[in-house]
């Protein structure tokens, strides 16, 4: 029997009929403004996509195959990174061995010392055919590890991330003289967030620095196919999951056209990716929620079909990770292999309209940045003139001011947070100094709130007073103890139902709740009992009435509202209240 066709029994519909339908229901409101996302990078995201907006792209590629959007493999699989800290050899080996035996993948080395060939051999002591990376490559480490393969027929995977353009020459003599298993080189992206950068600038810098390399090597010499398998990109995975899935496909395939445009085979124009998990997005406070962002932020990653993934320990940020931090970050990439099954497919996201669109968005807005770096003489000139800074400025201009204002948040610290936790005596000072990240004018707030209170024994009290009507009064305690949290001081809510209570109240700031039409008799009355007590408590205010020239005449100090710029107005009372760095 012939199988029916189910959606043969709803007509189609046109996407105009969508939209008239939309316009209707904004009666008269800016579409633009109101359904139109303009995402950090420039791209308006519409509400949503059809087979038409993927219709003149070009899409119809296998996994596997030039130019390598979906993968440069026919699988979903990836390799699972651990990051071994240790300095010494010995005890690197040690650390490395144990975390293979517990799951991982690859190995990367990211402060070894090597001195000699047998500080060398005993670092790779019994780590098998497990793939090893040294990120802090140098040519004397290069020269042994060349020494010590070169009889190995079979050898493993062995990459550094020495960056190629730091010595032309070397690079070029090293290329000639490794074997093709080895990945000497490694050009660097991951700490572009940190400078600002978003999805557009990630995939066009380290490109850009990329032509610069390609162009060193063809000058020497070196074949492209041979120059092009020399390097690996190692870029890091942020937030946004549909915009990181979509940088990664985007970034293999602009990287497929430049090998290509140097007559490089197609075999040899896939680009290798290790993507690292953000330091950038990362907070102290409420620390285990980094363990979500990087589940995230690694399934973006391996959607992406990047090579190899490192998840940093949810601690990494203010403190040396322990065995427990480790094992829970390598165990979440365990888990999204073998229990979440993201191996099975390649390039889940192929045919999704919106996916596929925001793909092709940010390779065009990308390529038109490299051009404009090629113009400015290629990326090394380029970034030497400071057009790469001049470029990042404004997007991190905006991306600063919406961390000051709370719309980009970081749960359990600038939103949400929980006024009662404590960071102080866990964090190391100079694993604050690793990498900058987002949160920390709101860390910096909390901390000195904590110094201040170790120094007195009590933490600033803020007392929120409600009164009268309900409904605003209830969320305008809401917002502000949220607010007030943020700088980690005590919180404490009372409904006041007579002016008298105010006079007693145990507090070192006291913010009135209520509707802004209550604001102006009530408010002259609690602060006239307080005076009259002699107490000196500066009194605020939830919102930002209209009458609010003539509530400061009657002794309100501030007022507190979605317009307020946290870091600027918890600054200054944590001033008032002589709490400083």
């Amino acid at each position: 029997m012939e199988a029916e066709h189910l959606l043969d029994e709803f007509p189609p519909v046109t996407t105009e009929a969508w939209e008239d339908v939309i316009r209707k229901d904004l009666k008269g409101a800016d579409y633009g403004k109101k359904l139109i996302w303009q995402s950090p990078e420039g791209i308006g995201v519409a509400p949503y996509y059809r087979r038409q907006d993927i219709a003149t792209l070009n899409i119809d590629q296998a996994p596997g195959s030039f130019p390598y959007m979906r993968s440069t493999r026919a699988d979903g699989d990836w390799r699972i990174r651990e990051e071994i800290e240790a300095e010494e050899p010995e005890e690197a080996n040690r650390a490395a061995q144990s975390a293979l035996a517990a799951g991982a993948e690859e190995i990367s080395f990211s402060r070894v010392v090597i001195r000699n060939s047998s500080d060398l051999g005993m670092l790779l002591l019994s780590l098998q055919a497990a793939p090893v990376h040294f990120e802090n490559g140098n040519e004397l480490l290069l020269t042994l590890l060349i020494d010590r393969l070169k009889p190995q027929a079979d050898s493993k995977q062995i990459s550094t991330g020495l960056d190629p353009l730091a010595n032309p020459e070397f690079t070029a003599a090293t290329i000639q003289t490794a074997l093709p298993s080895m990945v000497p080189f490694t050009i660097h992206g991951e700490h572009l967030e940190e400078e600002g950068a978003n999805s557009v600038h990630e995939v066009a810098f380290p490109l850009a620095e990329g032509i610069d390399f390609l162009s060193e090597m063809d000058a020497r010499g070196v074949e492209i196919d041979r120059a092009a398998a020399s390097v690996g990109f190692s870029l890091s995975v942020g937030a946004s999951f549909f915009f990181q899935i979509a940088k990664f496909r985007a970034f293999r395939m602009l990287w497929a056209q430049i090998v290509d445009s140097f007559h490089g085979s197609h075999k040899a124009a896939g680009a290798r990716i290790t993507a690292r998990t953000s330091l950038w997005n990362k907070t102290i406070y409420d620390p285990h929620v980094n363990v979500l962002r990087a589940t995230t932020e690694a399934m973006s990653a391996v959607l992406g079909g990047v090579d190899s993934v490192c998840i940093a320990p949810f601690d990494a940020c203010y403190k040396t990770p322990d065995e427990s931090s480790r094992r829970l970050a390598r165990n979440t990439q365990i888990m999204l292999k073998h229990e979440a099954l993201l191996t099975r497919v390649a390039d889940p996201g192929a045919g999704s309209y919106y996916l596929e669109s925001i793909t092709h968005s940010i390779a065009h807005e990308a390529w038109k940045l490299i051009q404009q770096i090629e113009a400015a003489g290629g990326y090394r000139d380029a970034r030497a003139a400071g057009v790469l800074d001049r470029a990042l400025e404004d997007s991190k201009r905006a991306r600063d001011k919406g961390i000051a204002s709370r719309r980009r948040v970081f749960t359990g610290t600038n939103q949400y947070a929980n006024p009662d936790e404590r960071a102080l005596a866990q964090i190391e000072e100079s694993r604050l100094q690793v990498a900058k990240r987002g949160a920390e004018p709101y860390e910096h707030l909390r901390l000195q709130t904590e110094r201040r209170a170790a120094e007195t024994g009590r933490t600033p009290r803020v007392l929120l007073a409600e009164f009268g009507d309900m409904k605003m009064r209830v969320a305008r305690s809401t917002f502000v103890s949220n607010f007030f949290a943020c700088a980690g001081f005590e919180i404490a809510i009372q409904c006041i139902g007579a002016v008298d209570e105010l006079a007693t109240a145990n507090a070192d700031l006291i913010v009135l709740c209520s509707s802004d039409a209550e604001y102006l008799e009530t408010s002259a009355a609690f602060i006239s009992k307080l005076r009259a007590a002699g107490r000196q408590v500066p009194v605020l205010v939830a919102g930002n009435p209209e009458s609010a020239e003539q509530l400061r005449a009657a002794g309100v100090a501030d007022f507190i509202h979605v317009r307020s710029n946290p870091v600027e107005v918890l600054t200054k009372w944590q001033q008032r209240l002589e709490i400083k760095a």
